[in-house]
């Protein structure tokens, strides 16, 4: 079985006003990621804004992905779309991409049911052949996985992971629970929402899905290895450290931030995908001060 556990880095995706993806500047976000040695990267999620791209130009980013990961790292790309063939589509080119498996989100306009979202899922998983992590990202598709959803679907075949968001930290040792009793062993269970996520990996998660990790992927292996090696109070000395840049991505969203970092540190000139705007000239003077007075490669 596919093993998605440890950090998983999402990078944007840069591209130009129409969509076209920038190839070399995408191969640059990548190679600080795998020279990092991160555990898997997280191509086309939400961070990587895979709803505006075209199928052709989604294509041409994991051409690019898996080329320069050439095996040594997997790539998870987010395959989610409206349609259940159009994902089976995406989930296709992913696979023959050489994607190690895909992150599939309950995207929806008319509200969807347990059951659709369950044969959503297993179509997808079963026509495509390619490994599946369930992404459940409430805030943006409107549709929040159960324990009973996530363990019905954790018995399909080739369904190997979840992506949870880590909303309160407080909470989320007790949602861990919740699934481990619903979900065969070797299912690995992460999370999304950056500045919860040291809690999550202390209290037993399997995974961190991390924004930041995309553009400066050494502090979060720190964290990391940290907590999966019992050091909880070194990962939480390295995670109390970034509560500026928590800051920021609970002030502004974590999408805008980290566009705005890229460019700050010359790795990439993109802009989000329209009608998102860039930060506003007061928050992008922010982020810069808030750089400029950390410690952080």
């Amino acid at each position: 079985m596919i093993s998605l556990k440890g950090l998983s880095a999402f990078p944007i995706t840069p591209s130009n006003r129409d969509g076209r993806v920038d190839a070399g500047a995408l191969r640059a976000l990548l190679d600080p990621l795998i020279a990092a040695k991160v555990d898997s990267v997280g191509l086309l999620g939400s961070t990587g804004s895979y709803p505006y791209f075209s199928r052709d130009e989604r294509r041409r980013a994991v051409q690019a992905a898996t080329a320069l990961a050439d095996g040594n790292t997997p790539i998870l790309v987010g395959i989610g779309a409206l349609r259940t063939d159009d994902a089976v589509r995406l989930a296709q080119d992913a696979r023959d991409a050489g994607a190690t498996a895909g992150l599939l989100a309950a995207v929806s306009y008319t509200p969807l049911t347990d059951d659709e979202v369950f044969e959503h899922f297993q179509t997808v998983a079963r026509e495509s052949g390619l490994p599946i992590c369930i992404y459940d990202n409430p805030g943006t598709t409107h549709f929040q996985f159960t324990p009973a959803l996530i363990g019905r679907l954790s018995l399909v075949e080739g369904i190997v992971a979840v992506k949870s968001p880590a909303l309160d930290a407080s909470t989320v040792a007790g949602h861990l629970r919740e699934l481990r009793a619903v979900v065969p062993d070797g299912v690995a269970l992460g999370y999304s929402a950056d500045w919860n996520c040291t809690e999550a990996l202390l209290a037993g998660g399997d995974t961190w899905y991390s924004v930041l990790a995309g553009i400066f992927p050494k502090v979060c292996v720190d964290i990391v290895r940290a907590a999966t090696s019992g050091d909880a109070a070194r990962a939480r000395e390295l995670n109390a450290r970034l509560q500026p840049i928590w800051d920021l991505f609970r002030t502004y969203s974590s999408l805008r931030v980290v566009y705005a970092l890229a460019n700050l540190r010359g790795v990439s000139t993109a802009e989000p995908p329209r009608p998102i705007l860039p930060l506003p000239a007061d928050a992008q003077r922010r982020v810069k001060e808030t750089l400029a007075a950390m410690e952080i490669d």
